[in-house]
């Protein structure tokens, strides 16, 4: 019980690849996505170090030029949200997909374990865009056996009252979450980065 007690003691580092909405854009820094999320996981008795590796603007492109170095020795999972700043130029998702892939890839031969987190697609760009945007984070998820969480925005989507949920929760540009928004983000999120931080532990043995 002891030697259990000292291995779940084991601090967990978990790097948060993103953009904007990873970064925290447009909050004071201690309300932003990342140290929202290390106090839920506080307050659930978990040990982790959350790294913020969110830049703003960043498309799967810029993700994956940055992945090389956000996978250092220190970090024992990813979370990967990326893909909104693609949707919003209109990127090609094959392209977005294959840069998807090559994250994913690098984490494999890092075994380092991975949450990759999803988005909405909207219609405007037609069914086929939407349909190959959509698939391509849960068909990824299963080809590298890494954590599936639907969308970054769940918290708030999935709310009664959408629209009045997005108005409420949301700051004036209709993009980036409030303060109050990003607590829901992460308390609908936390769960599936539990299942991270326990995948983390195993791969080093904890």
């Amino acid at each position: 019980m002891l030697a259990g007690g000292a291995a779940a003691a084991e601090p967990v580092t978990i790097a948060a690849l993103g953009d904007s909405l990873t970064q925290g854009y447009g909050l004071p820094q201690e309300e932003g996505f990342v140290p929202q999320l290390e106090a839920w996981l506080d307050a659930q008795g978990a040990e982790v170090t959350v790294l913020n590796a969110g830049v703003s603007g960043d498309t799967t492109a810029g993700g994956l030029s940055r992945i090389g170095w956000t996978l250092t020795p220190e970090v024992d999972g990813l979370i990967v949200a990326l893909g909104g700043n693609d949707l919003l130029r209109g990127i090609d998702p094959a392209a977005s997909r294959a840069n998807l892939d090559a994250i994913l890839t690098r984490a494999d031969a890092a075994h380092v374990p991975v949450l990759l987190v999803g988005l909405d697609a909207p219609g405007n760009y037609g069914p086929e865009f939407e349909a190959a945007f959509d698939a391509m984070y849960p068909e990824l998820a299963k080809a590298h056996d890494a954590l599936y969480f639907p969308n970054f925005l769940k918290g708030l989507t999935d709310l009664p009252d959408r629209d009045k949920a997005m108005a409420r929760y949301m700051q004036a540009d209709g993009i980036h979450p409030s303060a109050e928004g990003v607590a829901l983000v992460v308390k609908a999120m936390g769960p599936s980065v539990l299942d991270l931080v326990a995948r983390a532990e195993a791969a080093a043995g904890g």
